[in-house]
């Protein structure tokens, strides 16, 4: 093997009430349509192969000092709210863990890998366009400052395969993900939901000494109190990033949120094109539940749930008192996401409330480009867009909103040097934008618009620089 796997066995170690054993798909025709060479670096596994790649990330053999098996991951969860007792992993597992060369600990998740107990009437599958969505999603949100877990690799695997939801036969692919953790909400709620309150007290403590060591001083009652203070406190930041971001996750299920605040497992996801606070995802949302400005609320729904699940060890009250504090730790966050997204910074008198109130005004009456907003006053860079763009930013909320904008000062101005501020238009993600991508692809096997489209969010991402050094691991303060 041309890496050094640091295997780390504290997930397999909390038993078989967490998950199953399963064996991958064998699949029939391997070819690699991605590989993240980025993070690839980032963590040591550069030095692979082709068949080294195929081996670990398309079939999967066993890695060096980690289980025989992956691992289908048990858990529960609210789906749009109703409690749903029969899931887990259905179509992936967790592969392994590992420390990378400065120590993190890493996961890599599958999607598409094949059947497992909880795949009910599924097929354990994924088509190559959900893994190309996946990609394009992690990008962009990593380039846009959201903390998001990475599409690592990605093999087509030479089936076909049929769904309602895309013209079929549909080619299947295999995704491997790189993200912190797949301890979900779910994972406490089907703990507590089986009235095994020793599990729930050895999955608080697996999260605090993988995700949290600074809590591991605390005893008792206050080890669970103190790590639902911290997920809260990712979980209000995430919301606040998505919010900024224009991002629809679709689906904020409880199994679809994890314990150290990493967007992941997102579905029919969408990017705003313009403000519309009841723009959803998912076409099956038909309530708007988890509409773009609802997310928050969703989020903080999610996170009830999750004090409802350990209130099996520790007085619903105190948790209660946790809980309260997510509308002031979201407004925060929230303010905090959209100044970093305008390249802004405080200064005396400068209000992030009354900044936030004036642009979504006037983003919401002038149905201004999303995207092209915060491209256009990015850093306050003397503003370059085309006579169209230009002429939305006038009127009275205009005027309103550059008033409180006027109060910051810019962050860092000389990010505007970058090359990607000579684009007349910023990337954007809508879902014409993938669809255009995927398009040759589908009928050609033309990968050269997807790679044109990956190279252009590399470029977003260097250009707006909202801190590499943050975004893709734990925030520096829960460290």
């Amino acid at each position: 093997m041309a890496f050094d796997f640091r295997p780390d066995r504290a997930f397999p170690a909390l038993g078989a009430d967490f998950a199953d054993p399963v064996d991958p798909a064998d699949f029939p025709h391997i070819q690699e349509r991605f590989w993240n060479r980025r993070w690839a670096r980032e963590i040591g596994l550069d030095g692979l192969g082709r068949d080294e790649k195929i081996e670990n990330f398309a079939r999967f053999a066993p890695l060096p000092g980690w289980t025989d098996r992956p691992l289908a991951m048990r858990y529960h969860g609210h789906q749009f709210r109703q409690y749903n007792p029969q899931i887990g992993d259905g179509r992936g597992f967790l592969y392994a863990q590992m420390r990378d060369p400065a120590g993190r600990l890493l996961d890599f998740g599958t999607k598409g890998a094949g059947q497992t107990p909880w795949s009910r009437s599924g097929d354990g599958r994924l088509t190559l366009k959900g893994a190309v969505r996946e990609i394009l999603a992690a990008q962009m949100l990593e380039a846009l400052g959201v903390y998001t877990s990475k599409a690592f690799a990605v093999f087509e695997t030479g089936e076909k395969l049929h769904r309602h939801d895309e013209p079929s036969p549909a080619r299947g692919a295999v995704l491997t993900r790189l993200q912190h953790s797949h301890v979900r909400f779910g994972t406490f709620q089907r703990q507590a939901y089986e009235q095994k309150p020793e599990n729930l007290t050895a999955l608080v403590d697996h999260c605090i000494a993988a995700y949290y060591p600074a809590l591991d001083d605390r005893e008792g009652e206050e080890r669970p109190l103190a790590l639902l203070n911290e997920i809260l406190a990712q979980s209000a930041r995430l919301a606040g990033e998505w919010m900024a971001a224009g991002f629809v996750h679709g689906v904020l299920n409880t199994d679809n949120l994890n314990v150290t605040g990493e967007s992941f497992d997102y579905g029919p996801w969408r990017f705003l094109p313009w403000f519309e606070p009841g723009f959803t995802a998912a076409y099956f949302d038909e309530h708007g539940l988890y509409a773009f400005a609802r997310q928050p609320e969703a989020v903080f729904w999610a996170l009830q749930q999750l004090g409802a699940a350990l209130s099996l060890i520790v007085p619903g009250e105190r948790l209660v008192e946790v809980l309260n504090t997510f509308p002031e730790r979201y407004r925060a966050s929230v303010g905090t996401a959209f100044t970093r997204r305008l390249g802004i910074r405080h200064t005396e008198g400068s209000s992030q409330d009354d900044l936030i109130r004036a642009a979504l005004t006037f983003l919401k009456e002038s149905r201004a480009p999303w995207e092209a907003f915060f491209f256009d006053h990015f850093a306050k860079r003397d503003m370059e867009a085309p006579d169209d763009r230009r002429a939305l930013y006038a009127g009275e909320p205009y005027d309103a909103f550059h008033t409180a904008f006027d109060a910051f000062e810019a962050e860092r101005p000389e990010r505007l040097n970058h090359l990607y501020f000579r684009r007349s238009d910023p990337v954007h993600m809508t879902i014409e934008q993938m669809e255009a991508s995927f398009a040759p692809i589908h009928e050609h096997d033309d990968w050269s618009a997807f790679h044109t489209l990956l190279g252009d969010i590399a470029e977003a991402r260097a250009g707006y620089d909202l801190g590499a050094g943050r975004v893709g691991f734990l925030p520096e303060e829960t460290k």
